[in-house]
């Protein structure tokens, strides 16, 4: 167990925020799941009293926004040796196991490359996969809660190893049980179930004319992947070039008669199953995409994305976040929420 203190987190979270944390400590991982020592670093860090103050996990902190320096313990798993995937047939399904330290884009690119097929729409997104479990991520119509099996964890308040089928998991949309009981668990491997032959996920209206526009008759898994990449790198930020955590809001989901009111005023609005709206849609038609404020700035290609434009802080992040958030609800009597989680 390596435990450092007054950390920097600027590498930790993926907006590029320069706050520290009072401690930091990074637990061992081997293969697929916790090593030997790993179990025995998790007694220590419990036995120690780090936790029984403020403590979060973090992944490669993709999806966390901080505004402060953190008066608490930040839990990192450290990557032992090369991490694993192991393959299993049965039932007529392919189950890969991997570490939840592993980056959520090489599972996808390692399960297309290995004939486990149903995660291809999420290709190119950043972050482990461990986390994406966290926070349900989905993608094109795919949500990695949609093919998840079985999930290994540290019950940090009892101090034991569990494992969770995926019924005992509460995946929603963009939520779980381990983003709703707020760090209580620490994830240390995933068990996907997976499929032996490719069917294309085409639910995703821009994605299906992407797919028919470039005729991909035979389309692949790996045809499949490379469209994706292509589509979230033309509308996103580059992680080398500007800092952000992907998509910063949710999609809301309204009445039946706000969608009324709304399609009467608004014919092309895009409306989803379950009167689920486009955030980013809303954002765009309350003229926020493209604009910025001081060293913050909605994306031109793509308005659910707030990005540091140069050494911004979490608050300023925050405070742009609320001004949109606010001018919506004013224009559309819509409620935006955070897909971040903000500390």
């Amino acid at each position: 167990m390596d435990v450092r203190y007054n950390q920097s987190l600027k590498d930790c979270n993926t907006f590029g925020v320069d706050v520290q944390a009072r401690c930091v400590v990074r637990l061992d991982v081997k293969g697929s799941a916790l090593s030997e020592r790993g179990h025995e670093e998790v007694e220590q860090l419990l036995e120690s009293g780090a936790l029984r103050d403020a403590y979060v996990v973090v992944g490669k902190g993709s999806n966390i926004l901080f505004t402060h320096d953190y008066d608490g313990t930040v839990i990192m798993l450290e990557s032992s040796g090369k991490q694993e995937l192991h393959v299993v047939d049965a039932d007529g399904c392919r189950y890969v196991t991997v570490g939840a330290k592993c980056l959520t884009d090489d599972v996808v690119a390692y399960c297309v490359e290995h004939g486990c097929f149903g995660i291809e729409n999420l290709s190119a997104i950043p972050g482990t996969i461990g986390a994406a479990v966290v926070q349900n991520v989905g993608a094109y119509g795919v949500e990695i809660g949609d093919v998840v099996e079985r999930v290994e964890a540290v019950d940090l308040k009892k101090g034991t190893v569990c494992a969770l089928r995926a019924e005992d998991c509460r995946f929603g949309y963009r939520t779980s049980l381990f983003k709703q009981c707020n760090g209580q668990y620490l994830i240390t491997s995933i068990t996907l179930r997976l499929k032996p032959s490719f069917q294309p996920v085409l639910t995703y209206k821009a994605l299906a004319e992407r797919v028919s526009g470039e005729q991909h008759a035979d389309m692949t898994a790996l045809g499949m992947r490379d469209v994706i990449t292509q589509i979230r790198w033309q509308k996103l930020p580059r992680p080398e070039q500007y800092g952000s955590a992907g998509s910063f809001f949710k999609n809301p989901v309204v009445s039946d008669e706000v969608v009324e009111q709304l399609l009467s005023k608004y014919t092309d609005m895009p409306l989803y199953a379950g009167n689920k709206l486009s955030a980013g849609w809303l954002i765009d038609k309350a003229g926020w995409k493209g604009r910025s404020r001081g060293r913050v700035g909605v994306w031109p290609q793509q308005a659910l994305v707030l990005y540091n434009r140069g050494s911004c802080t979490g608050t300023e992040v925050v405070d742009l976040a609320m001004a949109i958030t606010e001018d919506v609800y004013s224009k559309f009597n819509v409620s935006l929420e955070p897909e971040v989680i903000i500390l």
